[in-house]
């Protein structure tokens, strides 16, 4: 007896270690393909949120188009790419034009500052400091140049390393449009693949949160790129009136500040310079204006996010701004999905029936 006991407890021994080893070197696969794929995981994970947010347009115009598929995707890739690059190219033009004619006119002699207006010394907390620098620069703008030599190059490498950072997202929304393409004209096969991968996870309940996936991410698509859409035209009747040079410029920088939830920081320099070029009254009406154009995505986005969802506003609201704060910009659709799912399975586990213990 104590001879079998032994063997037995070898053989649980035995095969302890060996499903060790499996699950060590399953574990071990899986970190290798991590660690090879992971530069291409964000141009990925775009291309399926823009892919399943473009899906009802795209089956709208593969049914007007006679079901060609393959055709639909395509004008879909190209009609994104025309909208993202196109305004970075006009961008990038007027940019490199204006520090080419800056440059020029400091060479020559030629570039001078007018004085502040009166009224920039009244205004509260900056107008003194903002005057007195403003002044220099009017008096002697090689003086302000040295004296802040420092901050100046402090603030031009800070630019170089933003323009490389914002060319190098540019590169990835382009990569994540074209898989969005791919996986459009290849949206059965996809869809498959997806439906199949949720009951594998949910089992029973796998089209249910399937469904409610897609239905997050169509809702923060609205949510932010709607409400984003909605505040730019606001915002760029607002630059027009108040008479801003090349308004609508400023609407097209507003816009993308406003899809990465800054926008505040277009409006706030569109403001200043409504202070000291146009008069008090027509600023302080512009003031406001921003200010209502910038408190219009608290009500908004609220709103907007929870449509179509299966669980409360609440829910894809806090999902998408906490994934925003932890993640950046695809936490805005990661954070949503995952707090929907785990409310959905938090209900599932609550209501679940206790079974009753037996009394011995």
């Amino acid at each position: 007896m104590p001879f079998e006991q032994s063997l037995h407890d070898k053989d649980y021994l035995e095969r302890a270690v060996e499903i060790s080893i499996h699950v060590g070197l399953a574990v071990l696969l899986v970190w290798s393909c991590f660690l090879i794929l992971r530069p291409f995981l964000p141009p990925v994970i775009w291309g399926i949120v823009i892919a399943i947010a473009l899906y009802p347009w795209y089956r709208k115009l593969a049914t007007f188009l006679s079901e060609r598929r393959t055709l639909a995707a395509v004008l879909c890739t190209i009609v994104l790419l025309v909208l993202l690059i196109v305004p970075i190219y006009l961008l990038t033009g007027t940019l490199i034009e204006g520090v080419q004619t800056l440059t020029g006119r400091l060479k020559d002699g030629t570039f001078n500052v007018p004085p502040p207006p009166p009224t920039v010394a009244t205004w509260p907390i900056i107008g003194t400091s903002l005057n007195r620098v403003w002044l220099l620069a009017s008096n002697n703008l090689n003086d302000l140049l040295s004296n802040f030599a420092p901050q100046i190059r402090a603030a031009v490498s800070g630019l170089l390393s933003a323009s490389a950072g914002l060319a190098f997202t540019v590169l990835q929304f382009v990569l994540s449009i074209v898989v969005a393409g791919v996986l459009l004209a290849s949206a059965e096969g996809a869809g498959k693949a997806t439906r199949s991968l949720a009951n594998r996870l949910f089992g029973v309940r796998g089209p249910e949160f399937h469904k409610l996936i897609g239905a997050t991410i169509c809702s923060v698509t609205v949510g932010i790129l709607g409400v984003a859409f909605i505040q730019t035209v606001l915002a760029g009747i607002g630059f027009a009136l108040e008479g801003l040079p090349k308004a609508g410029l400023w609407a097209i920088i507003f816009l993308f500040a406003a899809v990465l939830q800054v926008g505040i920081l277009v409006l706030i320099p569109a403001v200043i310079y409504a202070f000291a070029i146009t008069s008090t009254t027509k600023a302080v009406i512009f003031l406001i204006w921003c200010v209502i154009v910038a408190l219009m995505d608290n009500v908004l986005k609220p709103i907007l996010l929870g449509r179509g969802v299966g669980v409360p506003i609440i829910v894809v609201f806090l999902g998408a701004i906490g994934g925003f704060i932890a993640m950046g910009l695809i936490g805005l659709f990661v954070g949503a999905i995952v707090l929907s799912v785990g409310y959905k399975l938090f209900l599932a586990w609550l209501n679940k029936p206790v079974a009753s213990t037996q009394q011995i």
